[in-house]
């Protein structure tokens, strides 16, 4: 062994012969932090000789040599290994550094979630800058997590960041998109905490630690909720269930939210100038996320910014469908967008750092000659809502292009809220005292069905589904009927559309409530209502995105104020951006209640701490609808005549500009 620059160390290179017969040159580096924890890397070159390059960083809690789901599929579906993906990138020109976070994998120190990455981010980077193996630029790429730690270390300016690939995360304000939405806790990191506290050095080490968490029946623990210390499924691992309950605990927007790695909005104007590209999914918990990235460094940076998102659950996007819904065979990334993602980010990092031509199809010179397009977004819709052969709603779609987000053609429309139950343009009538009211019981919460949630197996699942439970649904029994039958649901629809209307932008519900308790919740759901055929007789309810707002936060996150009873208050529901057609004869349907159980942790209703109830009340919760107090949808309708086809493929079903999709001509 070799002691290298800084503290490292590199093992002697071995060569990595590939199943296509291609080899790629992997040695392991040490690199001290800081305070000495010692992080553990695989280095990837061409060669067993170390040359100067521009290096491509991943940090992953995952395993530096552990495929993920997230991590996706070749041009020829094939799944694709980190060694291999090292390769790809080592033949475009670049050197590939993956490591292991904190705690994680093969390197030392305590893992925390989401905390310290900034500081070890940073070191990294500047440490590979350094480097006599790399041309001083160094770009980071990665999902999810690895996503956060990118602009976790932005945060903190280092100067070697050359380029950031930020693909389903980076958090802009954990509080309101990831961790937290709306004040209300996401619950999806109580299953993440479980699953990876399996995967963690103390279950390796101890086999009794391990067989505690495999013997622990979730599900069981989310009908328990609150969780207590010592009283939950990671008692036997003390660091995640601290953690956790931690996160849980604090509800109010204040210094621990504000923390480097969480809060990106307060460090955009130290984040490097450099070119960076966010990509998510309609059905991915960080839409809001990836929007705010864009937009922020666009306006704040002369490097350019990019947005791509498409119609898939987490990082899903070599599959065409999401849930129980089919978007096409356009749906998908590959073919469309790029033969492939390792194509796509290839063709990117070229556009920014050089690198050599991609191979086999002319894509260097198109990539150089064609403008890569700021925007690059997924209208979901256009398909003949039949059921498919393998049993899925066919919903249809196609890619978009754009210059800003939202696109420009698109107009801030608003739909009323009537106490009828319609969904209209038209104002409510003079002298109407109109409302809406029900019993919220949090002992019986509506049900989560799909929605953007990813790691929430075995009690929830994300993606697009029809809003009637089955017995795959959480916390429901039979007859499972749909979830407007209830009665602490408030629907409202619009008549059958005559025509079709595209929607592509933010979607905001202003509420105008009041309520016996002095906090409760409002939850909202934005739906594509399919008519009856004959696969569907009774028609399809498919989500497409859904909020919340714990009413204590109405005015502010960092100071909750209490409702006094009977008091009318408007309140404003933020659901993440979506884009969807609503074909001629469907119509566009909002969901009003007070939860949304597992995604959302169920407010007890009595002001305290949802964290630490240990009793709840039933509120009597009102929605206003009359002119002095309206309540009303906001969605951003795109010009009919708007539209074209974006990216490899697409072009072959291009929308015929009159904004109707394929086969509605």
């Amino acid at each position: 062994m070799t002691v290298m620059e800084s503290g490292a160390v590199a093992e002697e290179a071995e060569e990595i012969a590939l199943p296509d017969g291609a080899s790629v040159w992997r040695r392991v580096v040490r690199t001290a932090m800081r305070d000495g924890a010692v992080l553990v890397a695989d280095l990837y070159s061409p060669g067993r000789e170390l040359e100067p390059r521009p290096v491509l960083l991943e940090r992953t809690p995952y395993g530096r040599r552990a495929r993920r789901e997230s991590d996706g599929l070749d041009r020829h579906g094939e799944p694709v290994f980190p060694d291999r993906s090292a390769a790809l990138f080592v033949a475009r020109g670049y050197n590939v550094v993956r490591q292991d976070c904190r705690g994680r994998g093969d390197s030392d120190g305590r893992f925390v979630k989401y905390l310290g990455e900034a500081e070890d981010g940073y070191d990294t980077v500047e440490w590979i800058g350094a480097q006599p193996w790399c041309d001083g630029r160094v770009a980071s790429t990665g999902v999810s997590y690895s996503a956060h730690v990118q602009t976790a270390l932005a945060a903190l300016s280092p100067g070697s960041l050359a380029a950031m690939f930020v693909d389903s995360g980076g958090f802009a304000s954990a509080y309101e998109a990831g961790i937290r939405m709306g004040g209300a806790f996401e619950l999806k990191q109580a299953t993440w905490a479980y699953r990876h506290a399996l995967n963690s050095p103390a279950a390796h080490r101890d086999p009794v630690v391990r067989a505690s968490l495999q013997s622990q029946d979730l599900p069981a623990w989310f009908r328990a909720m609150p969780w207590r210390r010592g009283a939950s499924p990671l008692r036997a691992v003390p660091e995640y269930e601290e953690y956790l309950l931690e996160q849980w605990e604090h509800g109010a927007f204040g210094e621990f939210w504000q923390r480097l790695g969480l809060f990106g909005r307060g460090s955009y104007d130290r984040f490097p100038d450099v070119p960076s590209l966010h990509m998510v999914s309609w059905y991915d918990p960080y839409v809001l996320t990836a929007v705010e990235n864009f937009r922020a460094l666009t306006e704040t940076k002369s490097s350019p910014a990019y947005l791509v998102v498409g119609p898939w659950t987490h990082g899903a996007r070599s599959v065409r469908y999401s849930g129980d819904v089919d978007f096409g065979p356009r749906a998908v990334l590959d073919g469309n967008l790029a033969p492939d993602y390792w194509e796509f980010r290839a063709r990117w990092f070229a556009r920014h750092l050089g690198g050599d031509a991609p191979s086999g199809d002319g894509a260097a010179a198109e990539a150089e000659a064609e403008d890569f397009p700021r925007v690059q977004y997924f209208l979901m819709g256009g398909g003949t809502g039949r059921r498919t052969a393998e049993g899925r709603l066919d919903h249809g779609g196609e890619w978009r292009t754009a210059a800003t987000w939202p696109p420009q053609e698109a107009t801030a429309v608003r739909l009323y809220l009537r106490q009828d139950g319609s969904l209209t343009e038209a104002l409510p009538r003079d002298g109407a005292d109109d409302r809406l009211e029900y019993d919220f019981d949090p002992a019986n919460p509506v049900p989560t069905i799909g929605g953007q949630i990813t790691s929430g197996e075995p009690v929830m699942h994300g993606g697009a589904f029809d809003q009637c439970p089955t017995d795959a649904t959480f916390g429901t029994e039979p007859p499972y009927l749909p979830i407007a039958s209830r009665p602490d649901v408030l629907v409202f629809q619009t008549e059958p559309l005559e025509e079709d209307v595209a929607i592509a932008g933010p979607v905001t519900v202003r509420l105008s409530v009041a309520s016996s308790a002095p906090d409760t919740d409002f939850t909202v759901r934005l739906i594509d209502v399919h008519p009856p055929n004959e696969d569907y007789p009774n028609g399809y309810a498919m989500n497409l995105t859904d909020g919340i707002l714990r009413c204590r936060y109405r005015n502010s996150f960092a100071d909750p104020e209490p409702m006094r009873p009977g008091t009318v208050y408007e309140i404003t529901v933020t659901a993440p951006d979506t884009a969807n057609r609503f074909a001629a004869g469907h119509r566009i349907r909002l969901d009003v209640s007070s939860s949304n159980f597992p995604r959302f942790d169920v407010n007890p209703n009595t002001g305290g701490s949802e964290a630490a109830a240990r009793r709840r009340v039933v509120a009597v919760n009102e929605v206003h609808l009359s002119p002095e107090h309206p309540s009303w949808l906001s969605v951003h309708v795109l010009d009919a005549a708007s539209g074209d086809g974006a990216g490899d493929g697409a072009g072959d079903e291009a929308s015929d500009g009159s904004g109707r999709g394929p086969g509605r001509g």
